[in-house]
């Protein structure tokens, strides 16, 4: 039973952790890849499920390593989602106009910034926003960039389908 259970904990680990990076691949367009990932996540898990149903053994033990091999593979797919698909994000900053540290701050280490002026009627204080397209891997660096020069600064981050032309780092 020790060998089904852990049969079953594993097959679901690996079906899932395909499931949750096929997941953001499709979001991310890469259809081909989602595709070929879809066969092998449903090939394994339906093989599990087989095993898992159609065994003489009654244990709690069997659902038990069913469950969390799905949560398991949950959290590694999300893990290997994070470190090995890349993507491009959007940084958007609202902070006071003519911010020179932190435009100097932000393109002496490399990104390129577009600076828009915003008009507020909410109160008296001139901002702007900085729209900074980069890749995800450079995220952090930015974040503590802006965080290290300007704490109160507003940012929103979304991550970004497409972009064209301009200067991504």
């Amino acid at each position: 039973m020790l060998k089904l259970c852990i049969g079953i904990f594993c097959a679901r680990l690996i079906d899932v952790s395909l499931g949750t990076v096929r997941t953001i691949l499709s979001v991310k367009g890469k259809t081909i890849f989602a595709t070929i990932i879809a066969f092998f996540e449903v090939l394994i898990w339906f093989m599990v499920a087989r095993q898992a149903l159609n065994t003489d053994i009654e244990s709690f033990w069997i659902p038990l390593a069913y469950s969390a091999g799905f949560a398991t593979g949950t959290l590694l797919g999300i893990v290997i989602s994070k470190h090995f698909i890349s993507g491009l994000m959007c940084v958007q900053v609202i902070t006071k106009k003519n911010n020179e540290t932190l435009i100097n701050a932000i393109r002496q280490n490399g990104y390129g910034i577009s600076i828009v002026s915003l008009n507020n009627d909410y109160d008296e204080i001139k901002k702007e926003m900085l729209i900074i397209e980069l890749n995800k891997k450079s995220l952090k660096k930015l974040i503590n960039i802006i965080k290290n020069t300007e704490p109160n600064a507003f940012l929103m981050i979304n991550e970004t389908k497409v972009v064209q032309n301009g200067f991504i780092k």
